[in-house]
């Protein structure tokens, strides 16, 4: 929805449009969620990526991810996710983001989930290698 875009950031001026609000209220301004973003942020420069790119490697790189639906409203953000695709993630930058959110958990209580073995077993929270990128 927007929030691992970067566009919308802890104390930005840039606030979710009521639109957008309209069928999630306050998942867009939940602080911590919005405090996990300030915590990716570097994550993703010190891996010369953008955030968009981390978030899209980052769920591919799950082998109980069969594909990343994303949510482009413009040329520019698909062209940008697009540019993306090939992005693969090495082990500690994903040991970095389980830190940030670690596997299964709920950042906030507006979200509730099962936990499944794939999220606490690391070997099954990973494609091998090779299998890593959205698009070869």
């Amino acid at each position: 929805m927007g929030l691992l875009t970067g566009r919308y950031r802890k104390g930005s001026q840039e606030q979710p449009s009521a639109a957008r609000m309209h069928y999630v209220p306050r998942h867009m301004t939940d602080e911590n969620k919005l405090a996990a973003v300030e915590e990716l942020v570097p994550i993703a420069e010190q891996a010369g990526l953008s955030l968009t790119h981390l978030a899209l490697a980052f769920v591919i790189s799950h082998p109980a991810v069969t594909s990343a639906i994303i949510g482009p409203r413009t040329m520019a953000h698909l062209d940008d996710l697009l540019a993306g695709a090939g992005t693969v993630l090495d082990d500690d930058t994903l040991d970095s983001i389980d830190k940030v959110v670690a596997p299964g958990v709920d950042l906030s209580p507006l979200d509730v989930s099962y936990v499944p073995p794939a999220l606490t077993q690391t070997e099954l929270r990973r494609r091998i290698k090779g299998d890593r990128a959205a698009a070869d």
